[in-house]
């Protein structure tokens, strides 16, 4: 599909978005939400219908009817839906939790991913305990259902809007994906899984009670809500499988890194850590790295040297070929 067809179908979705708003007291995302599961029906369920001007009713409906999504590739829909959703994040003043993973990030996950995966598998289940908006297993997802993968995904999330949104978006993109809406630090109905992806929320889980069950449970005081995230999503990993996680750059330089490590180190190995290029973030107190861990199993073995050092500047080609060599190496040598 051509820019022309992303860019039409997120016209389509935007102005929906305002026609809905002009009458509705949404916020952008809530209305999007609306929009596209009325998009995906191609239809305005009848509560709405009878509360909506007659008018714009029919002018959605149209809307609604025109869109073409069926002879769109999921990646190129995934693409719409990211600019919607990012003007939705902005107008709607989201908290920085709750941001989208851009795609630059999302893309390094995949590079990873196709490192490290065990090729073998054609069918292959994918947890994100931290799904958000879904921006992330939604990247992964297209990757490897372009590499002939068949995927079963699973997605946790406890903020409403959030989960509601991941569920339109994914539906609209044809994925096999199951959102569940909860706590993921309390206990998941969970297969186990052959890959976790996960952007952790950063910050302090306030339940206390439930935190202390965990190795990676700090001392005293709350705990950090991505060290528990990163020890219960190993839990869900089968023997051998990879789990990556965005994480602060400064992860292991905090006075509760000792237990976050021992937690790692009860149920798997910590394989690599690569720091994002400066450029993608605002500030260097912000600056995030990919964290990659697998689980023990009998083809498991603590990596010789663990991968470490600094992704380059994504636009800076010979410095990324470079980088790319150096990590097949390190596979060769390690895995």
């Amino acid at each position: 599909m051509s820019q022309k067809d992303m860019e039409t179908l997120f016209n389509q979705l935007d102005s929906t978005v305002q026609l809905l708003r002009n009458e509705i007291d949404f916020s952008y995302l809530e209305a999007l939400t609306e929009s596209g599961s009325n998009l995906i029906e191609k239809n305005i369920p009848t509560e709405m219908k009878n509360i909506l001007n007659p008018a714009t009713a029919d002018k959605l409906t149209e809307i609604y009817q025109g869109a073409n999504t069926a002879d769109m590739e999921p990646e190129d829909i995934r693409k719409s839906l990211q600019l919607a959703i990012l003007k939705g994040l902005k107008e709607d003043k989201v908290q920085a939790n709750h941001q989208m993973t851009p795609d630059a990030i999302g893309f390094m996950f995949v590079y990873f991913i196709e490192k490290v995966r065990d090729t073998s598998l054609t069918k292959m289940r994918i947890l994100d305990p931290t799904v958000g908006t879904g921006n992330l297993l939604s990247t992964v997802y297209n990757a490897l259902a372009t590499a002939n993968v068949e995927v079963q995904a699973e997605g946790i999330e406890n903020d409403d809007l959030l989960i509601d949104l991941a569920a339109m978006a994914t539906r609209l993109q044809r994925q096999n994906v199951k959102l569940t809406h909860q706590d993921a630090i309390q206990d998941l109905l969970v297969d186990p899984v052959d890959l976790v992806v996960s952007d952790l929320p950063i910050g302090y889980y306030p339940v206390d009670e439930r935190a202390k069950s965990y190795t990676s449970a700090a001392k005293g005081g709350h705990s950090f809500a991505h060290h528990l995230l990163i020890e219960q999503s190993m839990k869900y990993l089968k023997p051998n499988a990879f789990g990556l996680f965005l994480v602060p750059k400064l992860l292991f330089e905090t006075p509760e890194a000792a237990s976050l490590m021992k937690a790692i180190q009860k149920s798997g190995y910590l394989q690599g850590m690569l720091h994002l290029p400066k450029e993608l973030f605002a500030n260097e107190q912000s600056q995030k790295s990919i964290l990659l861990l697998q689980k023990d199993g009998d083809q498991a073995e603590q990596a010789k040297q663990v991968l470490l050092g600094n992704i380059p500047d994504l636009k800076n080609q010979q410095s990324m070929l470079k980088f790319m060599q150096e990590v097949d190496s390190w596979k060769k040598e390690n895995l």
